[in-house]
């Protein structure tokens, strides 16, 4: 739990440096995202979940 909570506070770290730095680009890339298709919304959403769970089950078994 202790490692989820560390994950969760690091995706907030990395968010809000994102909307801190690059506001404007932000803004439109949500727009764009807004626009999009719930199903290709959804895609790519369990394909970058995925994606992260495959990189914290190498991490924590090869490495």
């Amino acid at each position: 739990m202790r490692d989820f909570a560390a994950a969760l506070g690091l995706v907030f770290a990395i968010e809000g440096m994102l909307m801190a730095g690059f506001t404007e680009q932000m803004r439109k890339r949500m727009a764009a995202a807004a626009s999009e298709d719930p199903n290709t919304l959804r895609a790519v959403g369990l394909g970058a979940a995925l994606v992260g769970v495959v990189i914290v089950w190498a991490s924590r078994s090869l490495l």
